[in-house]
């Protein structure tokens, strides 16, 4: 074999696991990670009592399953609880039309954990993970929840599935860390 050819070889594997390796960051967030928290929008700057923006009206209304989405009703879900209005948050996940999505499970036991109901919470990530193990926010959520509950090694294996997962840079991945010393998180 030529030193040529070699060389041509060596380049060739090289691009190649890279390009591996920017796919499988890409496919779990990589730098458009969607674990990252919602930014706010009109349903949480203006909307008060529950109600969500509704672009095409321009106005804030009382969401229905028949008005929006599933998508649209995650995405006012997260928007409520991460600003703290976790029952409207609940309110909007019991309207979406699939209650086996994935997102949907996680966010009833994010809402539900952070209300208070913890046991609820945690019995929500675990059917967020039945119906998808490889979903990185349940289990950086359900983590963040077993730290909460003093149980450190079940948090530190969501943090190292999460890893082995494809999702060591998200932020799923850095909020469970920080929450696993000590920092407040999610």
């Amino acid at each position: 074999m030529t030193s040529s050819f070699r060389h041509l070889s060596r380049l060739s594997l090289a691009a190649g696991f890279a390009f591996g390796i920017a796919t499988a960051a890409f496919a779990v967030g990589g730098s458009n990670d969607d674990t990252n928290p919602p930014p706010k929008t009109e349903t949480t700057k203006t909307c008060t009592g529950g109600k969500v923006w509704d672009k095409a009206k321009k106005e804030c209304v009382n969401p229905k399953k028949s008005s929006f989405n599933d998508d649209d009703l995650y995405k006012f879900a997260r928007e409520f609880a991460y600003a703290g209005q976790y029952e409207n948050a609940i309110t909007v996940l019991n309207l979406a039309r699939n209650q086996n999505d994935p997102r949907i499970l996680n966010y009833l036991g994010y809402a539900n954990r952070k209300a208070g109901r913890m046991e609820l919470g945690m019995s929500y990530y675990r059917k967020a993970l039945q119906a998808d193990e490889n979903y990185i926010l349940a289990r950086s959520y359900m983590g963040m929840a077993l730290v909460e509950q003093g149980d450190i090694q079940g948090a530190r294996v969501q943090l190292v599935e999460i890893r082995d997962r494809g999702g060591e840079g998200t932020w799923a991945y850095r909020a469970l860390l920080q929450s696993l010393n000590g920092y407040k998180t999610y």
